[in-house]
């Protein structure tokens, strides 16, 4: 996670007092917009009613899960650690680090109860302050220990605390890099494609896609390409990246928004370079001509309307361009902003920012699964997660797109 994640005491992380308050009022104006967002989407379906029926689950359904083609589980920003419970650097939100793993425990025996086919584990597996205690390896085990009990294949994303831990050649060799479950009859010589700068252990981008089965196609982003975390001084992307950071935030400390005119150049963000946006393109390109539905997820939200203004990818606007110029994308999957969020865009793609499970208090939990069907996604959440009924653009109830 991003502002939420950062920790007066964190060292690398710090945060000045003295722009706490800007980024209390870009968080408070994050939650806003986000109710905003959800009115005007009411308004530009025409009806309240309509609305609900298209994006939320109301109460009264009975739809069965026994219709479905598969399902598959989403959890995000887990950020284990072996340490006190404490709170987000603005001393608002309660952070439960070591509970952490027992909501994960309780995810893991609920999804082997309901014979998902895989799992999508959305980044932040372990907080930052392992890197401080120099726990990071014990921490990432005791956390894949719980994942090895699934019956059901786990895809990760790298976050922002992955890369506190770790370096990125050292996530490429550890159980975080799951490119072996990628569908290897497309685009089979991939590695050699998207290493075209400099050195391939340096310079890749940890990216792939898979088929769970005809038709539906998953698109798993590095939102951290470009980006000053983890990559060795030397490459020529940390050069690049750090050039991109400075230009567009003047602050001497990196973390800082403050005085941005685009909040979200801070150093706990990153974005995707142009070699994974073009790959990204020949997926997609693949998708429609084969009339696939596609879902896209990374660690960063790509969309201004499910998330705070100051937790966005650096090009965000790069990545929906790509989006935008193919009809097979429905859904767009993140973690990184712990409230969550969500929202439809004019283009009928799905925004769905995943709360996180570091800041549900013990009583609750915030992971959900989603069963995919014919003509939507469904979501049903738990504790935190509410249940949606995502439709895709095709459906006769979005004729507007």
């Amino acid at each position: 996670m991003g502002p939420y994640g950062l920790h007066e005491e964190a060292g690398p992380f710090e945060i000045q007092p003295s722009w706490k308050y800007l980024l209390l009022l870009v968080r408070l104006s994050g939650r806003n917009h986000n109710r905003r967002t959800k009115e005007s989407r009411r308004l530009w379906k025409g009806e309240s009613s309509k609305q609900e029926y298209f994006c939320k689950m109301d109460a009264g359904s009975t739809r069965t899960t026994s219709e479905a083609l598969f399902s598959f589980g989403l959890i995000a920003d887990i950020q284990y650690a072996d340490i006190e419970d404490g709170y987000d650097f603005l001393g608002f939100n309660r952070r439960y680090y070591k509970h952490s793993l027992c909501c994960l425990q309780k995810a893991v025996e609920d999804w082997n109860r309901t014979e998902i086919q895989f799992v999508i584990q959305l980044g932040d597996i372990i907080d930052g302050f392992n890197a401080q205690h120099k726990t990071s390896e014990k921490a990432l085990q005791q956390v894949m220990k719980e994942f090895k009990k699934l019956s059901a294949p786990v895809h990760h994303i790298w976050g922002n605390h992955e890369l506190y831990n770790f370096s990125r050649n050292y996530l490429m060799e550890s159980e975080l890099n799951t490119k072996c479950l990628e569908d290897q009859s497309l685009f089979n010589n991939f590695i050699r494609e998207q290493s075209s700068t400099e050195n391939p252990t340096t310079e890749f981008y940890y990216a792939y896609q898979f088929s769970p089965m005809p038709k539906f196609r998953f698109i798993l982003l590095d939102a951290y390409d470009l980006s000053i975390l983890g990559r060795e001084t030397s490459t020529k992307k940390y050069k690049e990246s750090l050039q991109l950071l400075q230009d567009k935030n003047p602050n001497g400390n990196l973390n800082s928004p403050l005085g941005l005119a685009e909040c979200n150049f801070v150093q706990f963000n990153g974005g995707f370079s142009q070699d994974q946006l073009d790959w990204v393109d020949k997926v997609l390109t693949y998708a429609d001509e084969n009339q696939e539905r596609v879902v896209i997820a990374g660690h960063i939200p790509i969309n201004p309307d499910c998330t705070s203004s100051i937790c966005l990818a650096w090009n965000y606007k790069d990545a929906l361009a790509v989006i935008y110029s193919h009809r097979s994308v429905i859904c767009f999957l993140a973690g990184h902003l712990h409230y969550g969020g969500y929202c439809l865009d004019f283009h009928g793609v799905h925004h769905l920012t995943l709360e996180g499970i570091i800041e549900t208090p013990p009583e609750s939990n915030a992971f959900g699964t989603i069963y995919v069907y014919n003509d939507r996604l469904v979501l049903k959440g738990n504790g935190r997660i509410p249940d949606r009924e995502m439709y895709y653009k095709d459906h006769p109830h979005n004729s507007s797109f």
